[in-house]
């Protein structure tokens, strides 16, 4: 409710307080409006700043991660390259070895090296390939058995042979000097 209020003289220069206040000094709606301004612009900095340690923290966990899946990566890079290049090398190998031509030291050595995994005293039998047995017994000048001295040694050609290689029989069992297998030993103990 609003009062009237009376003066017994006239008051003279008189303003009204909202216009003299207006011009000499901030109202509050102003300082009020002035403070919201600021408090305001502290909460969208510290917003601003809690954004940007957020997004730099998940960059700093994105950019650990991706370093940790490289060093986890390059262990196993170079594992498949070192299992990759021995394959390689044995296929070149194998490819080499195949294309030799067969000779009749080629096939001694073959028999000589199975030979020498057999005991002296057992009875022997040397399978070779039909064409290294006819290649041994046209080199060799006391026929195939110069190859070793044994007294029980026999050869046999045999079509399961392949060129180069040989199987040695004895009553024990048989030793593998076949090319193949002897390219499938050197496989298995590269990878293993």
């Amino acid at each position: 409710m609003a009062q009237i209020v009376h003066f017994h003289q006239p008051l003279r220069d008189v303003r009204s307080r909202a216009t003299a206040s207006s011009s000499t000094m901030p109202t509050e709606t102003e300082a009020l409006e002035r403070a919201a301004y600021d408090r305001g612009r502290r909460d969208g900095e510290n917003a601003l700043r809690e954004q940007l340690l957020a997004q730099r923290n998940e960059f700093l966990d994105l950019q650990h991660g991706v370093i940790q899946s490289m060093r986890d990566a390059v262990p196993q890079v170079v594992r498949d390259s070192e299992t990759t290049v021995l394959h390689l090398a044995i296929e070149t190998a194998q490819r080499l070895v195949a294309a030799l031509p067969v000779s009749a030291e080629m096939v001694e050595a073959s028999v000589r090296e199975a030979l020498g995994q057999v005991a002296d005293t057992t009875e022997v039998t040397v399978l070779l390939n039909p064409e290294d047995l006819a290649l041994l017994e046209k080199h060799q000048a006391g026929g195939p058995t110069a190859v070793a001295d044994r007294p029980q040694l026999a050869f046999r050609s045999s079509s399961e042979v392949t060129r180069g290689g040989c199987l040695v029989q004895t009553r024990f069992g048989v030793v593998d000097g076949r090319r193949e297998t002897k390219v499938e030993l050197i496989k298995k103990a590269v990878t293993s």
